[in-house]
C-alpha cells in the first residue's frame, strides 16, 4: 500500500475490483471521477484518508482468485463482455425502468413533485445512454477489435477515420461524466433511493430497479475509463512503434 494515497482512485480499483466496495462506503465516485487521487477523493467527501487505507488493505489482503478480474482479460473480451452484460442489461432494463417512473409519478407525483424531475432526467439519461452505445459498437470497439487482431497477426492496419483512439475515447469519457451527473442527481432528489411511508408496491421496484441500474453503470463505466479505454491507447501505441498502424 506504499504511496497508494498519490494513486488514483481508477487504478486501484482496476488492481482489484473489491475496493470499490470501501469507496462506496465512502461516497467516492471511482468512475467517472476516478483520475482523482486517492488524497484528492478522500478530501473531497471529506473521509478519513487513514480509516479509507486500512479498509483498502482490508479488501486486498482477501482471497484475489475470483473471476471478475477485469485487469487480466484479453481486451476484446472485456469488449464482448461489456456488450453481452453492460449494453443488453441497459436496452433490457432501461424501458422497464421509464414505464415505472411514469406509473408512480402518476400516482404520487403530487405528494412527490421528485418523481416527476427523476422520470425526466432517466428518460434522457438513458436515451443518450443508447446513442453513447451504439457509437462504442459501431465505432469505437470494431476498431479496438481490429488493432488486437493486427497485434496478433502482425499484419499492417491503416488509420482509422477518426486519426486514433485519443478521439472517440475522449468523447465516450465525456458522456460517462454526463451520466455520472443524471445519476446523482437522481440520487441526491431519492435520498438515496428512500422509499417514503406511503410508498407502494411499484414505488419499491422502481426504486430498487434505479438503485441497480446505477450501480450496474458504475462498473460499466470503470470497465470502460480505468481499463478498456487505458488498454486501448497502449495497444495504439504500440502498434503505431512496430509501424503495424499507419497511414496506407
Amino acid at each position: 500500500m506504499k504511496d497508494i494515497a498519490q494513486k488514483t482512485v481508477g487504478e486501484i480499483v482496476a488492481l482489484n475490483y473489491r475496493t470499490a466496495d470501501v469507496f462506496k462506503a465512502h461516497e467516492i465516485d471511482f468512475c467517472c471521477n476516478g483520475h482523482r487521487t486517492l488524497k484528492e477523493a478522500c478530501a473531497l467527501s471529506e473521509s478519513n484518508i487513514e480509516t479509507v487505507t486500512n479498509e483498502l488493505s482490508k479488501a486486498l489482503k482477501e482471497d484475489t482468485m475470483r473471476s471478475d478480474d477485469y485487469q487480466s482479460w484479453p481486451i476484446d473480451l472485456l469488449i464482448e463482455y461489456i456488450e453481452k452484460k453492460h449494453h443488453r442489461y441497459v436496452e433490457d432494463r432501461a424501458p422497464e425502468i421509464r414505464a415505472y417512473l411514469q406509473k408512480i409519478t402518476q400516482v404520487h407525483g403530487s405528494k412527490h413533485p421528485e418523481l416527476s424531475d427523476m422520470s425526466t432526467l432517466f428518460v434522457q439519461a438513458s436515451g443518450e445512454l443508447a446513442m453513447h452505445m451504439k457509437k462504442e459498437e459501431l465505432v469505437l470497439f470494431p476498431f479496438i477489435k481490429k488493432m488486437v487482431n493486427a497485434s496478433r497477426s502482425q499484419e499492417k492496419i491503416s488509420l482509422p477515420p477518426f486519426g486514433t483512439v485519443d478521439n472517440p475515447i475522449e468523447m465516450m469519457a465525456h458522456e460517462h461524466d454526463m451520466e455520472g451527473d443524471y445519476f446523482r442527481t437522481m440520487n441526491k432528489l431519492s435520498k438515496g433511493y428512500t422509499l417514503p411511508e406511503d410508498a407502494c408496491g411499484s414505488y419499491q421496484v422502481t426504486f430498487s430497479m434505479l438503485q441497480e441500474f446505477e450501480s450496474d453503470l458504475h462498473l460499466h463505466i470503470h470497465l470502460e475509463n480505468n481499463i478498456l479505454f487505458p488498454k486501448a491507447k497502449a495497444l495504439e501505441a504500440e502498434l503505431r512503434e512496430s509501424e503495424l498502424l499507419s497511414a496506407v
